[in-house]
């Protein structure tokens, strides 16, 4: 009966979407109040029955129900609860429903906090939003639904793959799909900004947090997903250019584009056409993610289905979205009037600069993934674009947006002196050069392109750290005025320092485990050593045991150094019988310097075990990157500057108060 409350729920959530993208929007056309404060209502009332949707098929999912047969299907009863939550949206239809939830969520969020919006910018914003929802509900409804019965139901069920039953892979999909979807709000408003011909300071200061917060949780659920490949695939590997890890990166780095562009909407009114069409091209990206998940295009442990007919479904959504959207900007663009003017050498210019290159980095990544596609359709021949043409195209496109990234906060508005800003920086200039030099001479790399990355990544913490302490105006004035100035700094400075010095970890973990890792693979029986990077591996046993469902071997490897044991991992290779599949769960030792990282293979006592031993250095930096680049993005959202809604004046003064209360 849950079940069926379920099913009936989506049913109302789907008209509910179909009134929120209709009278609204006539109402904004009108002028009438009350249809446009319909958005809101219908917009809470679809989160709430989504809502309720979704617990009944958690429910189903903790209960095994078996009668319900997405459960049937990716469920099993000896699972541990950790898996059996998850697994509601570890699967195409129940992934689908996380999907709404989190679409009805934004709408919701606009509604409840979106007060001091001029009425018809939100009638029009949740109107689109409604669109989208109206979309994704009657795919899921028609083609992909939760809560369909089976008349004779198992007395088990088939159980979930594998490689989804781990901790990264229970909640990377919520974050992940929190940005994939959060950048449906910056469309909506940037679509209704088209309808209304009006995109202004207020729009972007509008616009902003709703970016920010997509990007923030998109930024943990790629940080997760990474972190989740690195340890469960057993290949020491972080990142390995698979198109559906591309689906997830490309809409990143337009929203990154996104939230420097809306910047410059709303400092200098420039760069309109621009930020509306990143916002469209964003949440694009997101939806074509969508569709090489769910079309069958793409075999990947990420996919979740492979019905062509679903993926028709999503294709035609996709074009209606974005072709629809597209069409209405090379309408109305153009008549979008911009005031602001600068030089080539401003921070405009810099975050221009940052914007174009991002953009051509996004393509490039857009272009890899699909061109193999494009060769299959066409009956052109099997191509495979992997990690050389990426890595060969990729890191050119991001050293310039490294440069301004950090050079920019150091110009100033509309005109700048590229030689003043300059000579802020020597200190850092000076430690990138000191950096490649100590690189060139004690690493014994050949090339010089490591050593620049490693200075490029100096070059980013030391210049993020000086762009603070100029701004304090640290060691320039007394300690007290650098207090005070500390003190009344924004949030939404504090921020970007935090973001930024989260890039210069990435970028430096990036080259530890690309540039600088060892490794070594070998056959190995229980006391057998093998030296890598200084430290000694040696097998002291493999055992058998019995997880809550599955069975595993368990290597067991000692760690020394100049004969001293400091540390022991375990690495298992684990067989579910319900799903008929292995898995790997590496051993993993880290200082936080570096990884000491084992994986186990197939093998017996007789023959032994294939065994591979890595030395990551700095890997661990780009999970703690990750996290500092979130911190940044929560930072900047506690500003009160960036609040939803307009900014408000303050209540009136007291009878005793001296001067008035300056606007939020």
């Amino acid at each position: 009966m849950i079940a069926e409350i379920g099913h009936f729920a989506l049913i109302a959530a789907f008209l509910l979407a179909g009134l929120q993208a209709t009278v609204p929007l006539y109402g904004a056309h009108k002028g009438d109040r009350g249809m446009m404060e319909l958005a809101r209502s219908t917009a809470v009332g679809q989160f709430a029955l989504v809502l309720l949707a979704f617990a009944a098929l958690v429910n189903a999912f903790v209960t095994s129900d078996f009668s319900v047969l997405n459960v049937a299907q990716n469920s099993h009863s000896t699972k541990p609860m950790l898996y059996k939550i998850s697994g509601a949206w570890g699967n195409h239809e129940g992934s689908l429903l996380l999907w709404a939830l989190i679409l009805s969520l934004f709408g919701a969020m606009v509604a409840c906090f979106g007060r001091n919006l001029p009425p018809s910018l939100r009638a029009r914003t949740l109107a689109i939003q409604g669109m989208i929802a109206l979309g994704f509900l009657a795919f899921m409804l028609f083609t992909s639904n939760p809560f369909d019965r089976i008349l004779a139901p198992p007395s088990d069920g088939a159980g979930l793959n594998p490689l989804l039953q781990d901790p990264g892979l229970a909640f990377h999909p919520p974050f992940l799909y929190f940005g994939y979807v959060g950048l449906s709000i910056s469309f909506s408003f940037a679509v209704a900004a088209l309808i209304e011909g009006k995109v202004d300071a207020a729009w972007a200061r509008w616009v902003r947090p709703w970016t920010l917060a997509a990007w923030c949780g998109l930024t943990v659920g790629i940080g997760l997903g990474s972190w989740w490949a690195y340890y469960e695939l057993g290949w020491g590997g972080f990142w390995f250019w698979d198109p559906v890890e591309n689906a997830s990166f490309m809409p990143w780095l337009a929203a990154t584009a996104l939230l420097h562009s809306a910047i410059v909407v709303e400092k200098r009114d420039a760069l309109k056409s621009w930020t509306i069409l990143l916002a469209i091209v964003a949440f694009s990206m997101s939806l074509l993610g969508t569709f090489l998940v769910r079309s069958g295009v793409l075999t990947s442990v990420h996919a979740f289905a492979t019905d062509p007919e679903r993926g028709v479904f999503i294709l035609a959504l996709l074009a209606v979205t974005v072709g629809g959207s597209l069409t209405l900007f090379a309408i109305r663009a153009p008549k979008l009037q911009t005031t602001g003017v600068f030089q080539p050498i401003s921070r405009e210019g810099a975050l221009l600069l940052n914007n174009l290159f991002l953009s051509a980095a996004a393509a490039t990544v857009l272009l890899g993934t699909l061109y193999p596609l494009f060769l299959d359709v066409l009956d052109a021949g099997k191509v495979s674009v992997g990690p050389p043409f990426f890595n060969a195209t990729f890191g050119p496109l991001m050293a310039p947006v490294l440069g301004a990234m950090v050079i920019g906060p150091f110009l100033s508005w509309k005109r700048a002196d590229f030689r003043q800003a300059m000579q802020k920086l020597w200190l850092g200039v000076a430690a990138a050069v000191t950096a490649i030099v100590l690189v060139l001479i004690l690493s014994g790399v050949e090339g010089i392109l490591p050593a620049v990355g490693v200075g490029a990544a100096v070059w980013i913490i030391c210049g993020t750290l000086l762009e603070l302490a100029d701004r304090v105006k640290l060691a320039r004035v007394p300690l007290s005025e650098s207090w005070r100035r500390a003190r009344r700094t924004p949030r939404a400075a504090y921020g970007m320092t935090v973001a930024h010095l989260g890039v210069g970890l990435v970028v430096a973990g990036v080259l530890g485990a690309t540039v600088f890792k060892t490794e070594s693979i070998q056959n190995m029986k229980p006391g057998d050593v093998v030296d890598v990077a200084g430290y000694t591996f040696t097998l002291d046993r493999v055992e058998r045991l019995n997880g809550p469902n599955y069975q595993a071997e368990r290597a067991v490897f000692r760690i020394s150094t100049d004969g001293e044991q400091f540390a022991t991992v375990n690495a298992e290779r684990r067989a579910y019988p319900v799903e008929g599949d292995t898995t790997t769960e590496a051993g993993i030792h880290t200082t936080w310097v570096a990884d000491l990282y084992a994986v186990v293979g197939e093998g017996n006592p007789r023959d032994g075990w294939t065994t591979r031993i890595y030395h990551n250095p700095l890997v661990p930096w780009i999970w703690l990157g990750t996290i500092v680049m979130s911190l940044g993005g929560v930072i900047s959202l506690t500003d009160r500057r960036l609040r939803i809604g307009a900014p408000s004046r303050r209540r009136a003064p007291t009878s005793g108060s001296s001067s008035p209360a300056p606007a939020e």
